[in-house]
């Protein structure tokens, strides 16, 4: 099976898994995964968050998925318990499609990590 064709189905499972999971089974969208990953990082799951704390959330969590590929590091844990992460490479330029493709690979190898998918 194609590399790609494996990681539509993968990320297809993903989000119907997810979305039964958070969304009443409505298909969550990529943000929202991004969004759910970084909640998942910070493991303080039962607060409300501001606008700009969601923001760092998906910060959180790019930073995160993308360490695997040698664009993140990271640092260290604040006094509140978030994650720092420091800069090892910069992305290269992506166009929008190639940005999205990356990013479910990332997202669909975290949570094959996780053990939540296979």
């Amino acid at each position: 099976m194609a590399r790609d064709e494996k990681l539509k189905q993968r990320w297809d499972l993903l989000v119907e898994k997810l979305s039964d999971q958070f969304s009443d089974g409505d298909p969550l969208e990529l943000d929202s995964i991004i969004y759910l990953v970084g909640v998942q990082e910070l493991g303080q799951y039962h607060r409300k968050y501001k606008k700009d704390q969601k923001l760092d959330l998906m910060h959180i969590a790019i930073c995160r998925l993308l360490e695997p590929y040698g664009y993140y590091a990271f640092d260290f844990f604040d006094e509140e318990g978030w994650p720092h992460y420091t800069v090892k490479e910069q992305l290269p330029p992506l166009k929008a499609g190639e940005q999205s493709v990356l990013m479910k690979e990332a997202i669909v190898d975290y949570f094959l990590e996780k053990e939540y998918i296979n």
